[in-house]
Formats: structure tokens, sequence, C-alpha cells
């Protein structure tokens, strides 16, 4: 019967690593294409920084009702309806050019892929146990990020003024529900509720709570406006695509090396310097010092190496602080910080990129991030006699991805 349970469940897992591979990869060409297609039909950078804010307030709307659809009508219903609501809506954008209606669209969408993510996640945690767990996660992240910059490279295949790629986008997130229809897999049990209490979790873990609220500034300025910024710089969609894999590219690399260095010493110390980092390199690329695109290349791989893994670890500094018994809560209530940064960073980071200066986007997130590093070396002087429990492992947690199931509470 073991034998038996296991073979099903490692094939749970491969179908729905396959289904979250369309998921992420059609995601990441869409958000590669869509300020590209905006900037030529010459939204300002404001819009378009408009347009990520209501695609991330979509997205916390979708953490509040998802466990509800699902816990109503079950994963793989709301799977499948999602997916055509999601597919229909990326249709819509070529169909109607207009500002309105794609933050409406954009709102749409938003809010079917974080009930997506959220039914992938749950039910990766509920087809794996605690010996395991760890290596699917891995295994996770890694299909994400290889298949998001396969995405964001797909751009380059055709012309971003022409409706093929929004088809594109639209037949990857379609072929998402085939795994899961046709392929053999376990029901996962019904998900969890938590009650979302940021002033209760703030108690417990501040740079976990301002650490994920600065950090979804960050990303969510970056994801809505950086091809907008390689576009003020004059690159064309093959460079854009490339620059933007590099960030994600830099990002996959230093998930494992800044995870195990920051179990060993106070994860505030590793977040606390990767912040201090991203200044530095923020404001190589903000003030565009280096001029040949091999070397803003490097540089954005550099960057992405220090700033993507700064939601895990605060995620994983605020784990450390809980007991297992909340950490669906303190999850739901992280992601929701998050989620509240994401759509305000846009908006204020298309205001420094006004005037013709692309590069303020970067100038941008170096000012959020020095305030998130200042936060953590304040919080590690005042914070001298409080009592931790013991360390939980790093977390390499997509910021992409809304999870708010503790996928990493694998006890030591």
């Amino acid at each position: 019967m073991s034998k038996s349970y296991s073979v099903t469940a490692f094939g749970s897992v491969i179908t729905i690593l396959a289904c979250a591979a369309l998921l992420f990869a059609g995601n990441g060409l869409f958000q590669t294409l869509l300020p590209i297609r905006a900037g030529h039909e010459g939204y300002s950078t404001a819009l378009i920084g408009m347009l990520g804010a209501t695609y991330f307030g979509g997205f916390a709307i979708g953490c509040f009702i998802g466990p509800k659809i699902i816990m109503t009508v079950g994963h793989v219903r709301a799977f499948a309806g999602l997916t055509a609501m999601l597919t229909a809506s990326f249709l819509s954008f070529p169909l109607y050019v207009d500002p309105v209606f794609w933050g409406i669209m954009r709102v749409v969408g938003g809010t079917c892929l974080a009930v997506l993510y959220i039914i992938v996640e749950s039910w990766l945690n509920d087809s794996s146990s605690n010996t395991n767990r760890g290596r699917i996660l891995s295994t996770y992240i890694i299909v994400c990020n290889i298949v998001t910059m396969a995405g964001q490279l797909m751009v380059t295949t055709y012309d971003t003024r022409e409706a093929t790629l929004f088809i594109i986008v639209a037949m990857l997130i379609c072929l998402s529900i085939v795994p899961l229809s046709l392929a053999p897999t376990m029901s996962p049990t019904p998900i969890p509720s938590a009650r979302l209490n940021l002033p209760k979790l703030f108690k417990v873990s501040p740079v976990g709570v301002i650490g994920c609220l600065l950090a979804g500034i960050v990303e969510g300025s970056f994801w809505s406006l950086g091809p907008a910024f390689a576009q003020g710089r004059g690159m064309d969609t093959t460079n854009i695509a490339i620059l933007m894999a590099a960030f994600v590219f830099g990002g996959t690399l230093s998930q494992w090396p800044l995870g195990w260095i920051s179990d060993k010493i106070d994860r505030r110390i590793v977040i606390a310097a990767v912040s201090f980092g991203t200044v530095v390199t923020g404001l190589i690329i903000g003030f565009g010092v280096f001029s040949s695109n091999t070397s803003n290349f490097a540089m954005a791989a550099v960057h992405g190496a220090l700033m993507i893994p700064i939601y895990a670890l605060c995620i994983s500094h605020a784990n450390d602080n809980v007991p297992n018994s909340r950490m669906v809560e303190t999850s739901g209530g992280l992601l929701l910080s998050f989620s509240i940064g994401a759509t305000i960073g846009p908006l204020s980071a298309s205001w420094f990129m006004g005037d013709g200066h692309p590069g303020g986007l970067f100038i941008f997130i170096g000012l959020v991030l020095f305030s998130l590093g200042l936060f953590a070396v304040c919080r590690m002087v005042l914070d001298t006699s409080k009592t931790r429990v013991a360390k939980s492992k790093f977390s390499r947690s997509p910021a992409a991805s809304p999870s708010v199931f503790s996928l990493e509470s694998e006890p030591d």
C-alpha cells in the first residue's frame, strides 16, 4: 500500500509541475509582452504602472477568495474554470485596445492566477511528505524560474504589435489544464483556512512583515515597469527579453547560497546585506554606468541575485518565530503584506520614471531597499532580549507565487 501510494503521489507531483510549468511560461511571456505592447500604443509610464497595480490588486483579491472557491467546488473544477476565464482574458487584450478595459482584464487575470497558484501549491503540499517536501519545493522553484525565463524569451518570436503572442499566451494557459484532466492524480485534502491578522503578526516579526511589504513594492515595480525601463533605454524586443531573463537567472542561482548562509546566522543580517547590495547594483543600472548591453545583462543578473531572494528570506525569518500551527496564518499575512506593496509599487515607481528618466525605476528600488536594510539593522540593535524559537529551514519561495500554504514547514 505504501509503495502504491508513493508511486501515485509521485505521478501527482509530476502532473502538477507540468501544469505549473505551462502557467508560469504563459504568464512570463505575458508579463514581458504587455508593457512592451503598451509602449507601442503610446501609453505613458504612469499608465503602464497603473496596469501593473491593477494586476497585483487582483492578485490580492484572489488570495482572499481563492480558498473559498476551492473548498466549494474542489481543486480540479476550480482549476478548469479559472483557466478558461484566464485564457479568455488574455485573448481580449488585442481585440480591444483601451487602458480602462485592459485594467479591468488585469484585475481578472491577477485574481485568476492567484487562485491557480494556490491550487498548484496546496496540491503539491498535499502530495509531499516531511521527508521530501524540501526537494519537491526546490524542484518547483527551479521549474518555475526556468519556464518563466523561457516565456520571457518567447517575446522575440513574433511582432509585439500583432495579436500572435497574446494567442500563444492563451494557448499555454489553456494547455495547462490538459495534464490535470487526462492524467490520474490523487485528490488533495481540503485546504485549511486561517485568519489574517497583520498587527498581531507584526508584533511577532516586524522585519518579516515590513520586509514582505517592501519586497512587494520592489517586485511589483520591477515586473510591471522593467520592460518599460528597457524600452526607454532604446533596447529592442530581443534585448528586453534577455534583460528580464537575466534578472530571473541571477535570482535562481543565488537562492541556495543565500538560503544556506541565512540558516547559519541571523537572517536579518543577510536581509540587510542583500538590501544594501541591491542599492548599489540598482544605482549602477539606473544611472546607465555601462554602455554595452552585455555588461548591463551581467549587472542585471547580479541585481536579480540580490533582489529576488529577499521575499523568501523575509518569509523564512518570520516563520522562525511562529509555531507550525500558525504557519498558514503567517504565510497568508505575509502574502497580504506583499500584495499591498505590489499594488502600491508600480504607481510610485512610475512617478520616478517620469519626464524621460527610465533609470528612475532602479533609483526608486534602491531607496525602498535601503529603507529595508536600515530597518533590519535597527531591529537587530533594538531586539537584543527577544528569545527566538529554533530556526526553520530556508524557504525558497517565488515572489511571483502567492503561496498561503506552508510548503516550507518541514520540521528539523
